[in-house]
């Protein structure tokens, strides 16, 4: 298989993986499910929107939640500089995909687009700040989740989202094969094993996002929390290992709308331009190590609200 060469030097620096914004029906639900038990922390919030980061984080959000039918509205990623912004604008409209300046609250100027995915994408370069809680002991609760890692996004356009990821820079760590063809795909921009990946179902849909945590046994206590609440139906797959990408320590869990989040405690580095993808086949792959996981993992997805999909 034929993979593409990677872009070193793009024209434009895209940074991270930097926040999601979704909509819920239960803001106080999801606060006790986000808070209380992840650990997330209250940035700001209103009547219809909470505002909420992680205990490392310095930058306004990584999770916005609005009060609505249940969806997902934008997948947000940072840039550099502003400069970056200018040059990505251009780059996504040269491509043919609609562009939007927007104003959205605790963000610098805000561009919406669309990839060849369908995924809605929005990005910025700058976003207000609040102080770093990771070394306020009093400040860790349930999961004591610290920073957002990645996306997963399912969608039968997995090639066509590798080669245009990877002319804007991202470098493939990892990625699946099955009978020839590309199965799922690692991309990474801040140099561990990924930022965004595709995954190849019916889509564009969202499967989820990532939290790190501190320690392997966040994973354990936070699962007893959803235990001792009677709440054990919201802990899908884990805690385990992935033998297969990333090679992590994961939890998956569901919120109260059935919004799928993975908590995970450390990653490896893929910073040197040495490095090669790695490459897995299918079946021989194991997503959960030593456990199988559900069908409803593989399968069970959130639309995104642009699309009803």
């Amino acid at each position: 298989m034929q993979l593409p060469t990677p872009v070193y030097k793009p024209a434009f620096n895209i940074t991270r993986a930097s926040h999601l914004v979704s909509r819920v029906s239960d803001l106080e639900a999801s606060r006790a499910f986000y808070c209380e038990l992840l650990g997330l922390v209250v940035s700001d919030e209103d009547s219809s929107t909470l505002w909420l980061r992680g205990l490392e984080e310095a930058c306004h959000h990584s999770l916005v939640l609005k009060k609505g039918e249940p969806a997902v509205e934008r997948i947000g990623l940072r840039v550099l500089t502003e400069e970056d912004l200018d040059l990505l604008e251009a780059h996504f409209r040269a491509a043919g995909f609609p562009t939007a300046w927007v104003e959205i609250p605790h963000q610098g100027r805000t561009l919406h687009t669309t990839d060849p995915a369908g995924t809605p994408l929005e990005f910025c370069a700058t976003m207000e700040t609040r102080p770093r809680l990771f070394a306020q002991a009093d400040a860790y609760h349930g999961a004591c989740a610290l920073r957002l890692d990645h996306f997963q996004i399912v969608t039968p356009k997995v090639r066509e989202s590798l080669d245009f990821y990877n002319g804007m820079g991202f470098r493939l760590s990892e990625y699946v094969t099955k009978d020839g063809s590309l199965e799922m795909v690692f991309l990474q921009r801040k140099g561990n094993p990924h930022d965004i990946v595709f995954a190849n179902r019916e889509g564009p849909r969202l499967h989820h996002c990532a939290y790190q945590v501190p320690e392997t046994h966040h994973l354990m206590h936070v699962c007893d929390l959803f235990v001792c609440r009677d709440q054990e139906g919201q802990v899908e797959f884990g805690p385990a290992r992935h033998f297969s990408p990333g090679l992590a320590r994961f939890l998956y869990l569901r919120d109260p709308d059935g919004h799928r989040v993975e908590l995970f405690p450390s990653h490896y580095h893929t910073i040197d331009i040495e490095e090669e993808p790695v490459r897995w086949e299918a079946p021989g792959f194991k997503a959960g190590g030593w456990i199988v996981p559900p069908d409803r993992w593989w399968n069970d997805t959130m639309a995104f609200a642009e699309t009803g999909r």
